[in-house]
């Protein structure tokens, strides 16, 4: 009959006992005889509610998942000859990715005779990157893939946290410009 090294409920070593012997020694407290080291010489069992035990490691997984950060990346597509509005309009959608914790991954698409012009893309990559500075930085520097330039921006510590007085003063402008304009 092999022997086991049995570990009481509470963590206490009760000895090296029969097979047989150590079940009996559970059953009798409504318990689980559960092997926790096999290849130890005898194997070491444990007195547990295994029921309990098992329900308690999902629990700690799902708390683990819970508080895991996720990253997700959006996609902002370009192309060299855009307009400022345009650019403007996908800036603020950047802006907005950004404050929201998530990656941007700008793709500018070229076409045509565009291609042999690069240079034309990447300038608009590193103006984006820079006129979202504050909230937003260069993980992946612009690189050409085929007919696409891509860039990946990540959000820095201070994306998505307000600038305090931001909108007051952005008010004050806007009131300042009106009186100016009449």
């Amino acid at each position: 009959m092999p022997r086991v090294r049995l570990v009481d409920s509470d963590g206490s070593q009760v000895g090296i006992k029969e097979r047989d012997e150590a079940l009996e020694y559970a059953y009798s407290k409504n318990l689980d005889l559960v092997e926790v080291a096999a290849n130890a010489d005898p194997p070491v069992c444990r007195i547990m509610d295994y029921g309990k035990y098992k329900y308690e490691q999902e629990q700690k997984a799902k708390t683990a998942r819970k508080h895991q950060l996720q990253i997700h990346v959006k996609e902002i597509k370009l192309r060299p000859k855009i307009g400022v509005h345009d650019y403007e309009t996908k800036k603020g959608h950047v802006k907005r990715f950004l404050n929201a914790r998530a990656k941007v991954k700008v793709t500018i698409m070229f076409r045509g005779r565009e291609q042999t012009h690069p240079e034309r893309g990447r300038d608009l990559l590193l103006r984006l990157a820079e006129d979202v500075k504050e909230i937003g930085q260069v993980e992946s520097p612009p690189l050409q893939d085929g007919r696409n330039m891509v860039m990946v921006l990540g959000p820095t510590k201070n994306a998505g946290n307000p600038v305090p007085g931001a909108t007051q003063n952005a008010k004050a402008e806007d009131e300042l410009e009106r009186e100016e304009a009449i």
